[in-house]
């Protein structure tokens, strides 16, 4: 079968003839219907610092925003149907630790992730713990299903931010997970969504078909010029970052209200330098949001299954795997909210 592969340190991935995988005990085969391109398979093809844990893993099938149906079950596995589609869940405990002993599996310490340690869904076919299936029910589009893992993230920042009926809720970051992020806010009972991103058109464009009228484009405004009729209202109850850029952190404190809470979603080149005195005298919180925890997957799929019209709007491009690098360049250049690769039929 035909993969996209991280095969050296540096910049770069490939497309390379692979061995069709089989699954080991307690392990499903997953035949791919669709894998979204993510922030961090960018990261890992320009190989930045933050991902050269990498290193010795590779070479390694990148993906890990995926859907698919169950094709062959390894060893032990009961309860999932062949057929079945499935959304996966890339993060992989280890089973060994004492979290994971003692059936607290968002605390393993020794977690490996599909894409990343593992291979992953850039391919026809991955193999994945059976564990790590979610099922997701009929009348849900495959492609839409892909969106759970990104969808999971974005639910999992409005959690870590409290967000209430009544707040004020200001989103920066505009893409895939941003705009997860104001669906979520909406749908917790935000009074208001402002979304706010740089040079992000096409993005933006997204967000105002999902119902958003709040945009804001700092490539046209300034950023305090822009936020200053918002906070003429008053400073925001959360804001909620998702943009990985370390210069929207002072001005996102400065916008926050006494007793607010900002939520650091993006995965940053650097450290961010903070005014803690300003901090401590506004009563604020900064509050880290990264991984989901495994029981908000069913109520992502549940989502889904109500939100498919919003959901599928957010799907702007589709690619075949031969034409993968080229949606990489779609996603880099901010022409795309989330781009999906599907397997070349040759490849099956």
């Amino acid at each position: 079968m035909t993969a996209l592969r991280k095969r050296h340190p540096g910049q770069g991935l490939s497309l390379e003839d692979t061995a069709r995988p089989e699954p080991g005990p307690g392990e499903v085969l997953i035949g791919v219907k669709f894998a979204g391109v993510c922030g961090t398979d960018l990261h890992i093809d320009e190989w930045t610092p933050s991902y050269h844990f990498m290193h010795a893993h590779l070479p390694v099938t990148i993906g890990h925003e995926f859907s698919g149906e169950v094709a062959a079950l390894g060893e032990g596995v009961s309860g999932l149907p062949l057929g079945q589609l499935v959304t996966v869940r890339p993060s992989v405990v280890c089973g060994r630790c004492e979290a994971c002993t003692a059936g607290r599996y968002d605390a393993c310490v020794a977690r490996r992730g599909i894409g990343v340690a593992r291979d992953g869904a850039f391919a026809r076919w991955v193999r994945v713990p059976a564990r790590n299936c979610v099922p997701v029910p009929a009348g849900v589009d495959p492609v839409v299903a892909a969106l759970a893992e990104p969808l999971t993230v974005s639910l999992e920042s409005v959690r870590t931010g409290g967000v209430k009926p009544g707040d004020r809720v200001l989103v920066l970051g505009p893409g895939n997970i941003g705009q997860g992020i104001a669906l979520f806010a909406r749908a917790a009972g935000a009074a208001q969504v402002v979304v706010a991103g740089h040079d992000d058109a096409p993005r933006l464009a997204v967000l105002r078909q999902l119902g958003f009228a709040d945009l804001l484009d700092f490539a046209e405004t300034p950023m305090d010029q822009a936020l200053a009729p918002y906070l003429a209202q008053g400073r925001f109850d959360v804001v909620i970052e998702a943009t990985g850029a370390p210069a929207v952190i002072a001005p996102a404190l400065a916008a926050l209200k006494v007793h607010g809470v900002l939520v650091v979603t993006g995965i940053h080149p650097r450290p961010v330098p903070i005014d803690l005195t300003q901090l401590v005298r506004q009563h604020q919180q900064i509050r880290g949001s990264y991984r989901a925890p495994e029981s908000a997957w069913p109520e992502v799929v549940a989502f889904m299954g109500t939100h498919q019209a919003e959901l599928r709007a957010m799907i702007t491009h589709r690619v075949p795997l031969s034409r993968a690098v080229d949606g990489f360049a779609l996603a880099r250049g901010k022409q795309a909210t989330k781009v999906m690769v599907e397997p070349d039929a040759a490849a099956a």
